[in-house]
């Protein structure tokens, strides 16, 4: 059995770079010696990198495995140099090893410092080794090492089939947006074109004798634009102009200035029990003209609202300030 190290020299052991250090495996070098059935193939996988798009084990960590010298087993490879071209055998170049320093660390228990670059084997190159390393160790671990880069290979072929439902995913969500996007544009366009058609509310409008519903549907479009109050001034009202206050936006208030009449305050209070308040207020017999107020616009009216179009008549935009009216009807 291997001898335990104490707690205290435990924690004398501190990782060279502020990087993540080596896999467990690489720190238990020593227990690796007395039992080398220690490594498992996943211990192995772990040392497999990926360079220049292959995966690849470095010369220093297959010297370990191997439980050999890293010179020594590099000598035995530069004197059969001519089995291991290119795609089975690269030495490293410095910004390489750089990087693959900084991601795992250093080991000094494998070579430390080294002045030589480093030389990365890949599957092929592995086998082409283990024809030249011949000790029983090698030949155990070189199966292991075998069915890591099986393992591996399994692990990344299952890792593209999932990235690319993950990339046909994403482009159905690109598409559906984009397709969100047109349908937008789309309406957008056609309610341009409504409004660019649809008849326009202009500033003075004449109602010829007989136009009833083309004035009536010119008031209430006046009732629908408002954004905070609605004020009528008229004379002569009933239920019929309760019925178009009804197409205001919700929180609008409404005011009615009229004259008083026992029809009308029954209808209305009808209308209050079910509908948002319409404020009644008594209009005195000397007033004469009526006016519609929206907002902060006020709208002269030729005939009263529940007339509208049975005579010629016209409403007009006028450009005195609201209040200068209702301050004329106190």
């Amino acid at each position: 059995m291997a001898k335990k190290k104490d707690k205290n020299e435990q924690q004398t052991i501190k990782p060279v770079t502020n990087c993540d250090q080596f896999p467990e495996v690489v720190e238990n070098f020593h227990h690796f010696k007395e039992n080398e059935s220690i490594l498992s193939v996943h211990d192995i996988e772990k040392l497999i990198v990926t360079l220049r798009g292959v995966q690849v084990i470095i010369d220093r960590d297959l010297a370990f495995l191997y439980q050999e010298e890293v010179k020594q087993m590099n000598r035995q490879v530069k004197r059969n140099i001519e089995r291991f071209p290119a795609d089975f055998m690269f030495q490293l170049t410095k910004e390489e090893y750089a990087s693959l320093k900084c991601h795992f660390g250093t080991s000094n228990e494998r070579g430390g410092d080294r002045r030589a670059l480093p030389y990365a084997f890949t599957q092929q190159g592995i086998g082409m080794l283990s024809g030249l390393l011949r000790s029983q160790v090698a030949i155990e671990t070189n199966i292991k090492i075998m069915r890591a880069f099986v393992g591996m290979q399994r692990y990344i072929a299952a890792s593209m089939q999932l990235f690319q439902r993950l990339n046909i995913v994403e482009l159905q969500q690109l598409e559906a947006r984009q397709w969100m996007k047109d349908t937008e544009n789309k309406i957008e366009s056609i309610l341009e074109r409504i409004e660019e058609n649809s008849p326009k509310m202009l500033p003075e409008q004449i109602f010829h004798t007989g136009c009833v519903w083309d004035a009536w549907a010119y008031v209430s479009d006046l009732v629908r634009s408002a954004k905070s109050r609605i004020i009528l001034i008229d004379n002569f009202v009933d239920d019929r102009v309760l019925t178009m206050l009804t197409k205001r936006t919700e929180g609008v208030t409404a005011t009615i200035h009229t004259r008083y009449s026992e029809q009308f305050l029954t209808d209305l209070k009808k209308h209050n029990e079910q509908y948002p308040e319409i404020q009644f207020i008594q209009l005195s017999h000397r007033h004469h003209d009526r006016f519609l107020i929206i907002d902060d616009k006020v709208h002269f009216l030729g005939a009263s609202v529940k007339d509208m179009g049975t005579g010629l008549c016209a409403i007009t935009e006028m450009k005195v300030d609201p209040e200068t009216i209702l301050g004329l009807l106190k």
